[in-house]
């Protein structure tokens, strides 16, 4: 899970919430955890590999909702490629000081997904090594990082010697929509119900302490990035913010070490990443609840999907910059969200023994950052409202489409588990 939230977003969070950033981070994790009820109660009653396309499969039946609301998983996964991506490529530049060079930003970006293509195409093992390793060397590093840094400026200084104005509520909650975002790697965990042991009640147990352990990072990271760095220069230096801060604080050994653990980071958050998402898409097309074309190419479908996921989020790493990705992957990841707390409180409660309470809880809290996000977007970027909002209309245009000229495919039984690894 960590990787592009904190070294991605910690600048575009301190820049919509100003001093009160850190507390983002809170409210995330509130919504997050609100959020994780569901998966659990729906990982623990039907443990699967389907994960998230089965939650909502169970939900709402093989239909244009849950074909719909699965695709925009998928593709909020690969916004996340394309973010961290460019990520990786901003902070391997920063020592040469030519992060600000878009061409170049975007070639590395680029060499980075396709090293990530690459990995995967060698085989599971290879990923779950590379992963695994890499994994504690980024946790490790982090908060190595941040204790330092801490330790070396104190709480009196930058951005928490700034005043806070009450009439910036509206903008810290927006910026929970970037928090959110930062902890929704979760929601993979579900796709690992056919494979981890005592699946009912480790996959919940795993959720709860992937989200705790973030929680602690991502923490450690905002007080030591805000003891260091003043909002304004947080938001100068957006798109690294964690190297930006170890400079002042940890003078020039600190500022080679955050890059480092950056690189790793993000290096591990793409293949992980690609390998979740092009095994989701594999599911989603063995259960027909996308189209799936060849293009002349051979192999097995999960090879195509590498190939074609590889593709989106090459391009999105290109095209778009860290703010715009970052604000597309946390509206569909949101409309997404809401569709699952839904569809679990209108027709699944009661079998899986949720609380109705909680349920309209997460729905409401989505629904409420949601609406703070988009009129905050609205004000200062509305093209990606509009890239948005057309994404999500298409999505479900499409999906609408396909099934509407194969209507056998809404017939079919909704899914208990595979494994489509």
């Amino acid at each position: 899970m960590i990787g592009a939230g904190i070294f991605a977003l910690t600048g575009q969070i301190a820049e919509l919430a100003g001093p009160l950033f850190p507390l983002s981070f809170i409210v995330g994790a509130l919504v997050t955890s609100l959020a994780a009820y569901s998966y659990i109660k729906m990982s623990n009653r039907w443990p699967s590999s389907g994960g998230i396309a089965m939650i909502l499969q169970k939900a709402y039946g093989p239909g244009v909702v849950a074909a719909s609301a699965s695709l925009l998983m998928a593709l909020s996964m690969v916004i996340n490629e394309s973010l961290v991506a460019r990520t990786f490529a901003t902070y391997a530049l920063r020592p040469f000081g030519l992060e600000s060079s878009g061409i170049l930003v975007s070639v590395a970006a680029l060499a980075l997904i396709v090293f990530a293509y690459f990995v995967n195409a060698a085989g599971n093992k290879s990923v779950s090594g590379f992963s695994l390793v890499m994994s504690a060397i980024k946790i490790g590093g982090i908060a190595l990082f941040a204790i330092a840094a801490i330790w070396a400026s104190g709480f009196s200084g930058g951005a928490f010697s700034e005043p806070v104005a009450l009439s910036g509520l509206d903008a810290l909650l927006a910026s929970v929509a970037f928090s959110i975002l930062a902890f929704k790697g979760f929601t993979t965990i579900t796709n690992s119900g056919g494979e981890i042991i005592d699946p009912h009640r480790n996959v919940g147990r795993t959720i709860i302490i992937s989200i705790t352990v973030c929680v602690v990072v991502y923490l450690l990271v905002a007080v030591a990035v805000g003891a260091s760095l003043g909002t304004s220069e947080i938001a100068q230096a957006r798109d690294y913010s964690l190297a930006a801060a170890a400079r002042p604080a940890l003078g020039e050994l600190g500022f080679y070490f955050t890059v480092a653990i950056a690189i790793a980071a993000t290096t591990s958050g793409v293949i992980a990443s690609v390998f979740a998402v092009s095994r989701m898409l594999t599911m989603l097309t063995e259960m027909k609840m996308i189209p799936h074309s060849h293009f002349g190419m051979k192999g097995p479908i999960r090879s195509h999907m590498l190939v074609y996921t590889v593709v989106v989020a090459g391009t999105l790493a290109v095209l778009f910059d860290l703010s715009r990705i970052a604000s597309l992957g946390a509206f569909f990841y949101l409309v997404m969200d809401m569709l699952v707390h839904w569809g679990v409180l209108r027709g699944l409660r009661e079998e899986i023994g949720a609380r109705a309470w909680i349920l309209w809880s997460a729905l409401m809290a989505d629904g409420v950052v949601l609406t703070a996000f988009a009129l905050a977007k609205l004000k200062t970027d509305p093209a990606v409202v509009a890239y948005a909002v057309a994404g999500i209309a298409a999505v479900f245009g499409a999906e609408w489409f396909y099934l509407r000229r194969n209507p056998a495919l809404r017939e079919m039984p909704a899914t208990d588990d595979g494994d489509h690894r």
